[in-house]
């Protein structure tokens, strides 16, 4: 290991100037957090209400998932190039509603139970077909939508 360029070599490392021996502070990561776990509150609570407006009885196949999960993806199709492309977004807006309204709004882990109870209900058809549906409609919203809003946006531009 090497010393660094501005130290000799006999010198003691300074614990408030060298980075290998700081320690990091949590500060500057308060905002972030506090911006992902607001915007969380408010996806899950958004899927929640799908989930309460369109049921999926027992044993049948959870359409309001599927779709929740594929317009969640859709929508993160659409605000990555929006925010990379297009705009360039303050700080803290990719972390609460990329991590946060999205993360919190689309559910995997729901998608993970709702296989495991049709298939330990008897309904493993059901479960097989909505184990490769979800992921399949999921990657097609988000790739259609990045396609189409690039498309859009290339159109505008004329």
């Amino acid at each position: 290991m090497t010393a660094p360029r501005s130290q000799a070599v006999d010198e003691p490392i300074d614990p408030d100037v060298d980075p290998r021996t700081r320690r990091r502070s949590w500060r500057p990561q308060g905002p972030i957090v506090a911006v992902v776990a607001l915007g969380g509150a408010i996806g899950a609570s958004a899927r929640y209400g799908a989930l309460l407006l369109w049921p999926a009885p027992a044993g049948t196949f959870p359409w309001t998932t599927l779709w929740v999960n594929a317009a969640g993806c859709a929508v993160i199709g659409v605000f990555m190039v929006v925010i990379t492309d297009v705009w360039v977004a303050h700080r803290l807006v990719r972390p609460f509603f990329g991590t946060g309204v999205l993360g919190g709004f689309t559910t995997f882990s729901t998608y993970a139970v709702d296989i495991q109870k049709l298939v330990d209900a008897g309904h493993a058809r059901t479960g097989l077909t909505y184990l490769a549906a979800t992921p399949l409609a999921a990657l097609a919203a988000v790739w259609l939508a990045v396609a189409t809003t690039r498309r859009v946006l290339a159109w505008r531009q004329r």
